[in-house]
Order: structure tokens, then C-alpha cells, then sequence
């Protein structure tokens, strides 16, 4: 029996990566997509997505993942789960390693995405899943009726403050800078919330807890140099993210912020590898722009592999 060679694998199971799928699959390559954790991505932890064309109204974020999938895999999509290692460039045929094991393709599209950043501060590590955590629309619902702090200032802040206010009994925003960065309507419907406070020009400089979990935050503002500390059940960071690209740091060029960098049709500095989505370096990083990166890096890998662009 020969060895498998696949014409694409695709890494990474989110918008870019399905998309990609799609699009490869439907043009009868030989593809496999690999995922670490869940299909969906990011998309998977957002509650409604309001932003994404052709959903009136909105859809819950997993619900429009499971369509992702289950559209891929009409057209025969093989998809396992296991965690890329290497990839090395042998000319006909590229090798990826994935849990030790060597897989070999013709081509290669990196759809990883990205992770929340973390504060870095004393006491986060070791309260995560006891009060510290990324991710509101995941486990806001354990804090019903007490009260707990959002950090950040952008979309992603502004949001989940807004769904925390669902459970707890008062949400705290805390930005290091006087204005939020997140759209107008987001402020405004924070604005109007009774349920949520904001304090400008505030870091967090400790998360202070027992073995109970989370019991409070110490607070630095910014303009005074005063410090406080705030009670609080709940502590949840929104400050960014940080592209999972790490293993490919000695294999392709990434920027100084550790993002893929690809020319306007989703090239890397490796022939036949592309990059789509939210690992790649660009302005935009939304559904939407992770679904045309896929979409266009399917095509560059079906004309890489049909000799059209090198």
C-alpha cells in the first residue's frame, strides 16, 4: 500500500479553516483538517454574532460553527484532532509532524487563529478556573449574583461585560486609558447599563485569593498612583490576543508580535504554505475576514498545486 500524500492539510478548525476546507474539498483535493481542541474556534465562546451576513437578528456563535462543519464535510472533508510540531519543506511535498507522527503533503494552509493574552500579574495563574478567566460567554453563568470585573476596553470587553450582566449582580470594566476602544453602540449599551461600572485609567496589579478562590483584585490608578483593592467573585480578561503560531517561529517569517506574514493572496515565505485568518498579520481579524482568507487561500493552494503560482 502507498503512503498517504494529501494534496492540502489545512491546521486549525476555525472560520478560516473550515472555509478552506470547504473550498478544497468541493474541488475534489485530497484534504485533511487538524484540529488541537474544538472545531469553531474563537467563534465557539461568542454568544450571538451579529455581525456576520445572512443572519438577521443574529446567530449563537457554536450554531454557526456546527453549519460551518457540517457544510465542509458534505463534500467528503477528513478532519482529526492532534497538535502540529514542525513542518519541513521537502520540495514536491511538504512534512508535518503531528503528535510525533509524520504526515506528508502537497501543500499547507495555517488557519491556528489566536489566544487570549494574559495580564502577567501576581495571582493569575494560579486562580484560573477559581475565579480568573478568559472567557465570559464560557463561564459567566457560575457567577450568578455576585459581583466581578471585566479588563479590557475593546469589542471583546465591551461584550462580555454586557452578557455578565445576565448573571452577576454588578460588572466592573476596567480600562487602563479614559476612553473604550470598542465600537460606538458597545459603548452606548454599556453606557446604559445600569449593572456596570466603569473605572478609567485603572490597571490590576494583583488577583489576591484563597482556596475558596478569587477574593479580590489590587487596583493602580494610572493618573493618581493610588492603589485599592475591589471585591470581587470574578475576574475576567479580555486584553487581546496572541496568534498561535509559535512552532513555526524557525520555519516561516512572522512579525516582532508573532503573526504570519503573507502577501495579499495568503502566501507565506514558504512556496506552497499559506495563511489565513486570525494567525495571519492584518488590519481586520472578524468572521468574516477569517472566511475570505480561507476562501482565498484555498484557491492559491489549488493553483499552487496545479503549477500556476509558484
Amino acid at each position: 500500500m502507498s503512503e498517504t500524500i494529501y494534496d492540502v492539510i489545512i491546521i486549525g478548525g476555525g472560520p478560516a479553516g473550515l472555509t478552506a476546507g470547504l473550498y478544497t474539498s468541493r474541488a475534489k483535493l485530497k484534504t485533511l483538517l487538524l484540529e488541537r481542541m474544538i472545531m469553531g474556534g474563537q467563534v465557539m465562546t461568542t454568544t450571538k454574532v451579529e455581525n456576520y451576513p445572512g443572519f438577521p437578528g443574529g446567530i449563537d456563535g457554536p450554531e454557526l460553527m456546527m453549519k460551518f462543519q457540517e457544510h465542509c464535510q458534505e463534500f467528503g472533508l477528513e478532519v482529526v484532532t492532534g497538535e502540529a510540531e514542525g513542518l519541513v519543506d521537502n520540495g514536491d511535498y511538504k512534512s508535518l509532524t503531528v503528535d510525533g507522527k509524520e504526515i506528508k503533503t502537497r501543500s499547507v494552509i495555517i488557519t491556528t487563529g489566536a489566544e487570549p493574552s494574559k495580564l502577567g500579574i501576581d495571582g493569575e495563574a494560579s486562580l484560573v478556573g477559581r475565579g480568573v478567566s478568559y472567557c465570559a460567554t464560557c463561564d459567566g453563568a457560575f457567577f450568578r449574583d455576585v459581583e466581578v470585573a471585566i479588563i479590557g476596553g475593546g469589542d471583546t470587553a465591551a461584550e462580555e461585560a454586557l452578557f455578565l450582566t445576565r448573571f452577576a449582580s454588578k460588572v466592573y470594566l476596567i480600562h487602563r486609558r479614559d476612553e473604550l476602544r470598542a465600537t460606538k453602540i458597545l459603548q452606548d449599551r454599556i453606557a446604559s447599563n445600569e449593572k456596570i461600572e466603569v473605572l478609567w485609567d485603572t490597571v490590576v496589579e494583583k488577583a489576591n485569593g484563597d482556596n475558596s478562590g478569587l477574593t479580590s483584585v489590587t487596583l493602580k490608578n494610572l493618573k493618581s498612583g493610588e492603589s485599592s483593592e475591589l471585591p470581587l467573585a470574578g475576574m475576567f480578561i479580555a486584553i487581546g490576543v496572541t496568534p498561535k503560531a509559535h512552532f513555526l517561529a524557525e520555519i516561516l517569517e512572522l512579525d516582532a508580535d508573532g503573526y504570519i506574514l503573507t502577501d495579499a493572496e495568503c502566501r507565506t515565505s514558504m512556496p506552497g504554505v499559506f495563511a489565513a485568518g486570525d494567525v495571519r498579520k492584518k488590519i481586520l481579524k472578524q468572521i468574516a475576514t477569517a472566511v475570505g482568507d480561507g476562501a482565498v487561500a484555498a484557491i492559491m493552494a489549488e493553483k499552487y498545486l496545479d503549477g500556476f503560482v509558484e
